[in-house]
């Protein structure tokens, strides 16, 4: 029951961002799904994540699908397309290469509080880490 509660929180979160990139087309910058921010190295971009959101991904596809990342490049972006599209990150769903560098950051900090705020309530560590080194622990690399 616990689970499914900061699941369904880390969900929210999520909504919610979705929701204001919508509705703020211009200021998000209107990703085009082309891929590149997904190659880190080459497109000069670090993608951190929060413990919840690895625990959230883990919950949805399966904690034995979690992948290592090798390079610099994520590895659920397979042939320029994300695989986990509807699970992926709130750094995923807020960084547009074309958005307002401050409504990024504005959402950003929105999310991160309230993520801190999910690891308080429900006891768990917080953690705020690049997405090689959550992917890498997280599968043992």
């Amino acid at each position: 029951m616990k689970d499914e509660q900061y699941l369904t929180l880390v969900a929210e979160i999520y909504g919610w961002l979705d929701l204001q990139t919508r509705c703020y087309g211009d200021l998000s910058g209107g990703c085009k799904a082309c891929g590149c921010c997904c190659d880190f190295e080459s497109f000069g971009h670090r993608l951190f994540v929060t413990s919840p959101e690895l625990m959230y991904l883990a919950a949805k596809i399966g904690h034995e699908n979690i992948k290592p990342m090798k390079g610099g490049r994520c590895p659920y972006n397979i042939d320029g397309k994300c695989t986990i599209y509807e699970n992926r990150f709130a750094g995923c769903r807020v960084f547009s290469c074309k958005a307002d560098k401050d409504f990024q950051h504005k959402l950003s900090e929105i999310s991160l509080k309230r993520f801190k705020m999910i690891c308080e309530d429900f006891e768990i560590p917080y953690d705020y880490s690049s997405l090689a080194d959550a992917l890498n622990s997280f599968a043992g690399d």
